[in-house]
């Protein structure tokens, strides 16, 4: 039998008859007549050339046929209504969505999201990690975490927390102090946008007294995720945000031997000036807001 041939409404008649053993609790378990099921399973039969029930007084017994068909239906149908369960409830639950960086989404938001998970079973988060400025205006993001020094027009923007930056590396290396520069590469990554106030190892040189030097050589990335992850590796030392690489510190992963540690740029949350933020978007906010209060 062909797919575009099966008797969908009879094949519902006969599971919910063998499920309950009467053609008189399908009708009402389907909202049709008990004629209705026993029209529509007598067809089937007749299509099939197979009797499915040997019927009893007041009850119905499947046959060795029946029985071969019940169970394939039963958990077919059983797999239809879970699956759209699934998807009813996916739509029904609340959704928002944040764009922020790759590094700070990967080093910072994804760590703590099991703490708004349990604050807020009912919100599913959807992290939308890119380097690109994502444009507001559009229905598919709620919330930007924006890194840099503002102002951002047609955005309402607040700052999180400011950011600072210091050489780290993995403890194996043995790094002790500004010495150690000398004998292991140091780890970089680019700027999307040159500025003086940008936390480049040639400003931290500055800032330490020390002159530019870099003999070992150096090791350039175009993400700050990833200097952290070559760091972590033991790869060199890395100039890095002190709030991306906070768990990382806290978990020896990496250790940050020595000073000073310079300003950075800010971290801001934003939201569309033309949006209204639902109470799903406000609890994400007030989250956020909760967590960079644990930024050291």
């Amino acid at each position: 039998m062909q797919r575009n041939q099966l008797p969908l409404s009879a094949l519902r008649a006969f599971e919910a008859a063998a499920r309950l053993g009467s053609f008189k609790q399908a009708a009402d378990d389907l909202a049709v007549t008990p004629t209705a099921i026993s029209h529509q399973i007598r067809a089937l039969e007749e299509q099939l050339g197979l009797a499915l029930f040997d019927r009893q007084v007041r009850k119905v017994v499947l046959t060795e046929a029946g029985a071969q068909l019940y169970p394939v239906l039963r958990d077919g149908f059983d797999a239809f209504a879970a699956t759209l369960e699934r998807l009813l409830q996916k739509r029904l639950r609340a959704q928002v969505s944040i764009s922020a960086t790759n590094a700070f989404t990967v080093k910072w938001l994804v760590p703590r999201m099991a703490s708004f998970r349990a604050m807020h079973p009912e919100v599913d988060l959807q992290l939308q990690a890119s380097d690109d400025v994502v444009d507001l205006r559009s229905h598919a993001v709620d919330i930007a975490v924006r890194y840099g020094r503002g102002p951002y027009p047609g955005l309402v923007a607040e700052p999180l927390f400011s950011d600072r930056f210091a050489p780290v590396a993995n403890p194996r290396l043995g790094v002790l102090g500004p010495a150690d520069l000398a004998r292991l590469p140091l780890i970089r990554f680019d700027w999307k946008t040159a500025h003086a106030s940008n936390p480049t190892w040639e400003r931290w040189f500055d800032e330490a007294g020390l002159a530019w030097n870099s003999p070992a050589g150096q090791l350039r990335f175009s993400d700050e995720g990833h200097a952290i992850q070559a760091a972590i590796a033991g790869h060199g030392i890395a100039l890095v945000s002190l709030a991306l690489v906070a768990e990382d510190i806290a978990a020896g992963h990496l250790l940050q031997p020595f000073g000073p540690s310079i300003t950075g740029h800010t971290y801001h949350l934003a939201v569309g000036e033309q949006r209204k933020p639902g109470p799903h978007v406000r609890a994400v906010m007030d989250w956020l807001r909760s967590q960079s209060m644990t930024v050291p």
